[in-house]
């Protein structure tokens, strides 16, 4: 926001310099981004009038001007703008005036164009750095007065301050706003323009119907007929909302810009001959039509809040007007408005509509709801001022009685001393929350606070305190670290830390990503099709709009990026969250996922190219499960949607399932562009990081027997069933077991393998003899016979 330091000291005067304020606005939160000159610093520049203005013999676009400049002479100007007119009055720069900016400036000096001599210079606003470009002269009000100062005239002994307000601080784009914060900052008194109430000559009101009241609360409108549209907006408004960047459209429009300016609150004047019915605050019609204000045509949705009369809408709520209801220089009575709409109902919508307006800006942010009357009182009184008219009685329609409450916030003196360190006079906090606009009860030890409606960021004692320390200067703070009690975190004996299992993915070459939780619908529905999907209320992108329920929705595209960058050889893992839908609503699990792609090794002279396999990532699995528990996980080869038939398993503790390791989908790596294998695995680290804790067991003193089984069995079985079913058997004598060969051929039936399998066997009383041994081996045949079908190999 542009701020005229000239009208700001209207406001609040305190005994210091513009940079001085723009320096305590920043460090109080509203960050000054710079300040400039409201013109150049030009001299010697009077207000003329041109008396006649005749053809020049010698050129077609010069004409020959006798302009009175309030001297004893008239001065001989040659112009060559197009509006130069007998009766107009405009900057005339004398002999010896300097114009141009800071970067180079010339002198007026006697000259001749085309053999006529000169006296000076008529100029446009351009050249006075009022305007980056004109298309003639400077055109003053008829009743300007001649030969004086133009810089007197137009107050242009004046600086800008151009102010960046946070989001949460909508009260700060205002003229109030900031007249506020001045005063609280150099505790100097803060007067306000005297609003009066025009007398009412009109008993007549114009219906207004709240039809959607979660998006409209308060709406405000009165009659105003007979007005005169031609009047003249006076040159002090006119320099204002100039000095705002906001071009002079009209005194209507004028004068709500002004009050914008003002008081922070937008506002709109409809032709009231233009208006069917009355008002209503209702939500927009798919496709159905409006015209705005720029010449724009746009296709309502219902999702829009819109302004409307009984046949058609009228504005974008909170946006922007229509052009078939605006005022015109045919215009002789209007309906002026004035509403609150509830911010989250107006965030974004004029981004989708292709737009951004001074109203959209503030009402997204939050526009007081105790505004809209009093913006109508001064709306009107300016109205009338410079248009005339008849004023009829304000029509305020309330959908929301609580919208004038606030309630009351307990601040107690030791949550000061608390949040900050220090402790801050009792009488200075009672100042700022006064000077804030809050009313303060005071007792010994704690202040009961009731902030203005217009603070929508003040909810809570935390917010009392963080305004008491931005008034009272954070630089007064000392920056000193605060005792401090260490506290150690015990890490349970039983948990695998997440550094390890990253050292030990570091190690076979992977790199750690961080992505989004947020994916596209589109890579959701590819890797898990069968979930139900979590869309956000809100998104921030169509591409970020769905909570992800695996990590590769953001691995696979980071991996994508990387080979489209030529990286051939890509690994790469990330710790976690998913979201799921549960029976208790949305839960969150911590998962550790992966995925790899070329070759084992990176390319070296004296080793032979490979690509990864699923062994390899599935070794990779081993060496984390290892690391993480003694429980004994296993493989089971299961079909997943986004893994490759037959390179696809699950990763079981017993019969609970951790987690899945396997090859990509060939039809996912076509639709992401991929030319070479990727291989995946993702896994629950709630139950990846538990283990056991190691036991002391004392070692049998008599030897150890093995024997060796070959079992002919179905190729189907693996290994993991034929672990389970020897954990089951239930021999203490038997240490361990492993199988050691497979084989498939001549002599084994077609479907059928053979198999390998060591037992070792061991007592710790005795050594064990073959007739225990023979009676153990006779019931591990038995079992696994019944239980996998194997028999022994004849």
């Amino acid at each position: 926001m542009k701020v005229s330091e000239k009208w700001l000291r209207e406001w609040v005067n305190p005994a210091i310099d513009a940079a001085e304020i723009g320096s305590k606005l920043t460090m109080a939160g509203v960050e000054l981004d710079g300040i400039e000159p409201v013109a150049n610093p030009f001299t010697n520049v009077v207000v003329g009038q041109i008396i006649s203005a005749e053809k020049h013999p010698d050129a077609d676009k010069l004409q020959i001007c006798q302009v009175d400049c309030g001297g004893e002479e008239m001065l001989q100007i040659v112009c060559g703008a197009p509006n130069a007119r007998a009766g107009l009055k405009a900057p005339l720069a004398m002999i010896g005036a300097v114009l141009g900016d800071s970067e180079g400036s010339f002198k007026i000096k006697k000259s001749k164009l085309r053999g006529v001599p000169s006296h000076g210079m008529l100029c446009s606003a351009s050249e006075l750095g009022l305007a980056d470009s004109s298309d003639g002269l400077y055109e003053f009000a008829a009743d300007a007065p001649v030969g004086t100062d133009v810089r007197d005239y137009l107050m242009l002994d004046d600086v800008v301050l151009e102010l960046d307000a946070t989001p949460n601080r909508a009260d700060c784009l205002s003229m109030i706003g900031i007249a506020r914060e001045v005063g609280v900052l150099t505790q100097a008194e803060v007067t306000e323009p005297e609003i009066v109430d025009v007398t009412e000559s009109l008993d007549e009101a114009f219906p207004v119907e709240i039809q959607s009241t979660e998006g409209c609360q308060r709406y405000a409108g009165r009659i105003i007929r007979n007005l005169n549209v031609k009047a003249e907006t006076p040159l002090w408004m006119v320099e204002r909302l100039r000095r705002a960047d906001i071009r002079s459209l009209g005194p209507v429009v004028d004068v709500t810009n002004y009050v914008l300016l003002e008081l922070g609150q937008p506002m709109h004047g409809f032709d009231l001959d233009k208006l069917s019915g009355g008002i209503q605050l209702r939500q927009g019609k798919a496709g159905e039509p409006l015209k705005l204000l720029d010449g724009r045509d746009v296709s309502l949705r219902e999702d829009t809040l819109v302004i409307a009369d009984q046949e058609k809408a009228l504005a974008l709520a909170g946006i922007m007007g229509g052009e078939l209801s605006s005022v015109t220089d045919d215009t002789k009575h209007i309906f002026l408005e004035s509403a609150y709409f509830v911010p989250e109902k107006i965030m974004g919508k004029s981004r989708t509509y292709g737009l951004h307006t001074d109203s959209s800006h503030r009402f997204e942010r939050g526009v007081s709801p105790d505004l809209q009357v009093k913006a109508l009182q001064r709306a009107t009184q300016l109205i009338v001022e410079i248009c005339g008219g008849d004023v009829g009685p304000v029509n305020d329609v309330i959908s929301n009685p609580e919208l004038l409450t606030r309630s009351a916030i307990t601040l107690k003196k030791s949550d000061i001393l608390r949040h900050l360190g220090i402790e801050v006079d009792a009488e200075r906090v009672t100042d700022i929350l006064t000077r804030l606009g809050c009313v303060v009860e005071v007792s010994d030890a704690e202040w009961s606070v009731v902030p203005p409606v217009f603070r929508f960021d003040i909810a809570r004692e935390v917010d009392l305190v963080e305004e008491v320390a931005r008034i009272y200067g954070y630089d007064k703070v000392p920056s000193r670290l605060r005792p401090m009690t260490p506290r150690i975190t015990a890490v349970p004996e039983t948990q695998v830390r997440e550094d390890v299992l990253r050292r030990i993915l570091v190690s076979e070459g992977y790199r750690e990503a961080v992505t989004y939780s947020f994916v596209p619908a589109e890579m959701e529905l590819m890797l898990n099709p069968a979930h139900q999907q979590i869309r956000l209320a809100n998104p921030i992108s169509e591409e970020l709009a769905i909570m992800r329920s695996t990590l590769w929705s953001g691995l696979l595209p980071a991996l994508v990026k990387n080979l489209n960058r030529q990286q051939t050889r890509v690994r790469l893992f990330e710790m976690g969250l998913n979201f799921v839908n549960g029976e208790s609503g949305i839960q969150q699990r911590k998962q550790l996922a992966g995925v790899i792609t070329g070759t084992l090794n990176p390319e070296n002279w004296d080793t032979k190219a490979r690509a990864v396999d699923f062994f390899d990532i599935k070794g990779h699995v081993e060496r984390l499960l290892a690391e993480a528990t003694e429980t004994k996980y296993h493989f089971a080869a299961v079909a997943h949607p986004a893994l490759h038939p037959g390179q696809s398993a699950q990763i079981l503790d017993n019969d609970h399932v951790v987690g899945w390791v396997g090859c990509l989908h060939p039809r996912l790596e076509k639709a992401l562009g991929i030319s070479q294998n990727v291989y995946l695995f993702e896994m629950d680290l709630d139950y990846v990081s538990k283990k056991s804790l190691p036991a002391y067991q004392k070692l049998s003193r008599f030897p150890s027997i093995r024997r060796d089984l070959a079992l002919i069995l179905d190729q189907s079985v693996t290994a993991a069933a034929i672990s389970q079913t020897l954990d089951m058997a239930g021999i203490d004598a038997l240490k361990s077991h492993a199988i050691f060969d497979v084989y498939q051929g001549p002599g084994v039936e077609a479907g059928q393998k053979s198999l390998a399998l060591g037992l070792i066997f061991q007592d710790f009383s005795r050594t064990l003899e073959d007739a225990d041994i023979n009676a153990h081996v006779a019931e591990i045949v038995q079992l696994l016979e019944k239980q996998t079908g194997a028999v022994l190999r004849s």
